[in-house]
């Protein structure tokens, strides 16, 4: 129930953040001061995020809701669990992903395709849906994020169909649902975050854990010299989203200048992520 010393705050909610860049920008939100609602399907991690984010500022404005971001219901339950506690969302992170098993397409079940389908491409699209409605029924509108990935820009490689498949889908469908709202002269705005390459253990599981990757020496390589840690992508992408005020907004923390600066310094710049990961 929203009480006094949480209703002048704004609220975020941010899908699959109980680790990686999720939990990340919920830290770094908090220390914002907003109200922060965090999700994930594994309620021993979302315990143990919740309890991580209470030490930062007040612990009444964390909230956790288990869920799983391919079932309606539950992502209605996670937005009416946010309105219930805090009076309004004005921040919506479709943040939930999963990697595909490192196999070419005929080489994948059925199953695992209907997976990638489902949380990659179906989450973001029913949560900006819920959120997009919501937020049409407050004053202040809000402001709904979008995450792309691997593919967004084109990009191919054996083993990424799926997921590509799904983030490209995800650059069009947030394009195109940002050009519905501006039409429609909504209250509504939609952006999109690009991360580039985060070093977690996403990289290395695919379907959330079910299945290990086995990364080629030549992929650490790359990894070590473009990836980083999601602590600073998050930096990153909090402070643009809290300065943001424009619909159809793209944050690329991997600019194609950064490329080329870290590959022409990588000889005196070394990284090995992979001994911590």
């Amino acid at each position: 129930m929203m009480t006094d010393s949480t209703k002048r705050l704004k609220c975020v909610v941010i899908t699959g953040s109980t680790k990686g860049l999720g939990l990340e920008m919920a830290k770094r939100f908090r220390k914002k001061n907003l109200n922060v609602v965090i999700n994930g399907r594994d309620e021993g991690r979302l315990s143990e995020a919740q309890r991580k984010l209470r030490r930062i500022g007040s612990e009444a404005g964390v909230c956790a809701v288990a869920g799983d971001v391919t079932k309606s219901e539950d992502l209605k339950k996670l937005l009416d669990t946010a309105v219930e506690r805090f009076g309004h969302v004005d921040i919506w992170i479709n943040n939930a992903g999963a990697n595909q098993p490192w196999k070419a397409l005929w080489e994948l079940s059925e199953e695992e395709i209907d997976q990638i389908l489902r949380i990659d491409l179906r989450g973001a699209v029913l949560g900006t849906r819920l959120a997009a409605l919501q937020m049409e029924q407050q004053p202040e509108g809000g402001m709904i994020y979008n995450l792309e990935g691997y593919g967004s820009n084109d990009a191919m490689m054996m083993g990424l169909n799926m997921y590509g498949t799904c983030k490209r889908a995800i650059t069009y469908f947030t394009k195109a649902f940002a050009k519905e709202l501006e039409e429609r002269g909504s209250k509504v705005k939609i952006g999109r975050l690009s991360p580039g390459i985060m070093v977690t253990d996403f990289m290395t599981q695919a379907l959330g854990g079910r299945e290990t990757i086995e990364l080629s020496e030549s992929t650490k390589k790359i990894y070590n010299i473009l990836g980083d840690r999601p602590g600073v992508v998050a930096s990153y992408f909090v402070k643009k989203i809290l300065g943001n005020t424009k619909n159809d907004a793209h944050f690329q923390w991997l600019t194609t200048g950064k490329v080329m600066t870290r590959f022409i310094t990588s000889p005196w710049k070394k990284k090995d992520f992979f001994k911590e990961v």
